[in-house]
């Protein structure tokens, strides 16, 4: 008798709301220091995830609620990247 298996849930920074992992989109801040979007979900690092929709993102920056996720602040152009890809992301 096999278990089901478990969905991992996260929570998204913006709107803090449990969702399936594969739903969200993660930042990752790496060992270097670096920001970036982590397509993969398997970047080393501190994650964090954000709905892949423009309203929970800005609710993520505009709360600061990413910088505090990620321990640093964030470059403006790399929150420019972010709100880019997120219009080309797809679950």
């Amino acid at each position: 008798m096999n278990k089901p298996r478990k969905i991992p849930q996260r929570m998204c920074v913006g709107c803090r709301q449990m969702k399936n992992k594969k739903e969200l989109m993660r930042v990752v801040k790496t060992p270097e220091g670096d920001i970036q979007l982590d397509l993969t979900g398997k970047k080393s690092g501190r994650g964090a995830y954000i709905c892949p929709n423009e309203s929970c993102f800005n609710q993520a920056i505009k709360g600061k609620r990413l910088q505090k996720a990620l321990e640093q602040e964030i470059p403006g152009e790399v929150i420019q990247l972010i709100n880019k890809q997120i219009g080309e992301f797809a679950p």
